[in-house]
């Protein structure tokens, strides 16, 4: 699996966005054949706010190949400045895969940006009593645990989800509010108002029906009550934990692409510290690092060049890859613009001030890591954001700009010998290429497999090294759907060539995309599966610099994160040899 696209389909004026709204079409009847109708009417309503005070937003999202896994239908009602999901429904050969997911964050995402304070949605009832097919129950809980991992839960104590009006044959739903992440409650006047809005505007009651005034004043809780979580409950803590360090910045923030369905966003940083809470975390702030220190690991041309493009453009400018000059790499286009595919292995990383800003500061965030461990720390986590694992020596690619764990695994190697795992989805290309000659630091890498996976040219399990490097870079390539057994016992291959190395210290690349649900990758680790990769890495009894790659589930990030360092921070008696 590789990189997917979002968009919002705007108009059928041009053949693309009507090639994309064709094949929504395809996937909404599949899910819903008994909407057909209302599926035929999108194109009319997609050039102008609808009849009944809304406007209709259609977002897609497709996967490398440019094939449609999953569309939502949102309703945004700027008069109320809140959203309704009308649909979100993925392709039957896509289900599972993490599309649905991804696509539910943009949702957020493109409706904060209007000014949204909320989005509803209708979601069938997981209570046994109110279903006439009790066979539907799981996949009705199924629908409200994959909500409420997003921090959308029902609305209680209402008659929403009372007995159908008019003797309709109807199973009640919940209605279901996503805050958006803004951490404000929904007043109550805002509530009434919005649901009278769903009833007259998507369900075409009249206004002046006693039902609407009834559900609608049935809302009495000010500010409203949500439904305790049910499904997203944390496990607890042990007390015997260590404290452990995590290096962060704010810099990143700026570094924010609206464009291309880009997953890489800030809020990832805030979705892992939301899971260390109730950790024994020391957060501290990156120190400011020279130059030098990129260059000891990137080629000082590349770097210029890197700093020079961005800062050269203007604020709001972003500048894709779209020529390699694969064939004469002896000239470089004239144009600094152009001259970007030759330094880039993709087309869709984007060079902009704010992304030339943002991995500046993740160097500072793995450098001042480094020197912590270097200082004594045994765990640190160097939170970086963009990540850096696909940079190379002059290369760009992946989202990644400069090579955090390979600048770190550098520092750390003055003092002795590195082991860099890399445990990210995709393949740790930037550290095999850049030590791919050098013995003194060991580079391991679990992933999926190249035939089917990006950055698809390397990770084969043929790929060792060379001169004083042969035989101290390995590559544990697998394929499919891989559980938590099979991966920990791929990662016991991983550990005893790194306890064969004796290193001082491991640099362990982190990437939350191996879990199942991330729209980037085919793994299926579960949260237990982070804490025994945990437990595995602790057992090597060495320093641990723990530098963060990709992963782009927000629910996987929290989960991830607590159950991964509750078991690197827990102290153990002994240590297995």
């Amino acid at each position: 699996m590789g990189i997917v696209r979002i968009d919002r389909i705007s108009s059928t004026a041009t053949p693309e966005h009507g090639r994309r709204l064709a094949a929504a079409c395809d996937i909404l009847r599949t899910a819903f054949p008994a909407y057909s109708d209302r599926i035929a009417a999108l194109p009319g309503l997609l050039s102008a706010v609808h009849e009944r005070d809304f406007s209709l937003i259609i977002l897609t999202l497709e996967d490398a190949r440019l094939r449609p896994r999953a569309v939502a239908l949102v309703h945004y009602h700027a008069d109320l400045a809140y959203g309704w999901l009308d649909i979100l429904a993925t392709a039957d050969s896509a289900r599972g895969g993490g599309y649905g997911g991804a696509l539910y964050q943009a949702v957020g995402e493109h409706l904060r940006e209007l000014g949204a304070r909320g989005l509803f949605m209708d979601v069938p009832s997981d209570d046994p009593t109110k279903l006439t097919d009790p066979a539907i129950l799981p996949e009705n809980r199924a629908r409200l645990r994959f909500y409420e991992a997003f921090g959308a839960r029902p609305i209680i104590g209402t008659d929403y989800d009372g007995p159908p009006p008019l003797g309709q044959d109807y199973d009640p739903p919940y209605l279901v509010f996503d805050g958006l992440g803004l951490d404000e409650p929904l007043p109550l006047e805002d509530a009434r108002a919005m649901v009278r809005a769903i009833l007259i505007r998507r369900y075409d009651w009249e206004a002046d029906h006693p039902y609407v005034a009834r559900i609608a004043e049935s809302f009495v809780d000010d500010p409203v009550k949500l439904r305790p979580n049910r499904y997203q409950r944390k496990a607890p803590i042990s007390a015997s934990l260590t404290p452990f360090t995590v290096v962060a910045g704010e810099g990143h923030r700026i570094h924010h692409v609206r464009e291309r369905g880009y997953v890489e966003r800030p809020a990832r940083v805030d979705a892992v510290l939301a899971g260390l809470a109730g950790l024994p975390v020391r957060r501290v702030a990156p120190d400011h690092v020279e130059d030098s220190v990129i260059t000891r690991v990137h080629d000082a041309d590349y770097a210029t060049y890197l700093e020079t493009i961005c800062t050269s453009l203007p604020e709001r400018e972003t500048v894709y890859p779209y020529v390699f000059p694969v064939r004469r790499p002896d000239r470089k286009p004239h144009a600094l613009w152009l001259r970007a595919g030759y330094y880039c292995i993709d087309t869709f990383t984007p060079l902009s001030r704010q992304a030339f800003a943002a991995a500046r500061e993740a160097v500072d965030v793995a450098a001042t890591g480094a020197a912590r461990v270097l200082a004594g720390e045994r765990l640190v986590y160097a939170l970086c954001r963009p990540p850096g694992h696909h940079a190379e020596r002059a290369l760009f690619g992946g989202f990644c700009y400069f090579n955090n764990s390979a600048i770190a695994a550098r520092i750390l190697a003055d003092r002795g010998k590195v082991a860099m795992l890399d445990i990210d989805y995709h393949h740790g290309n930037g550290a095999q290429s850049i030590f791919w000659d050098e013995p003194d630091v060991l580079t391991v890498s679990i992933h999926g497999h190249p035939n089917e996976a990006y950055p698809y040219f390397s990770g084969f399990d043929d790929e060792t090294g060379e001169g004083a490097g042969a035989g101290f870079n390995l590559n544990l390539p697998l394929s499919g759907a891989v559980n938590d057994d099979a991966y920990l016992a791929t990662l016991g291959v991983a550990l005893e060539r790194l306890r064969a190395h004796a290193p001082w210290v491991i640099v362990l690349g982190l990437g939350f995309d191996i879990m199942k649900g991330d729209p980037t990758g085919d793994f299926q680790i579960s949260p237990e599966g982070m804490g025994r990769i945990g437990e595995a890495v602790a057992s090597l009894g060495v320093p641990v610099l723990v530098v963060q790659e990709g992963g782009y589930t927000l629910p996987n990030l929290r989960r991830g994160a607590r159950a991964l360092f509750a078991a690197l921070a827990t102290r153990r008696e002994s240590v297995a040899p």
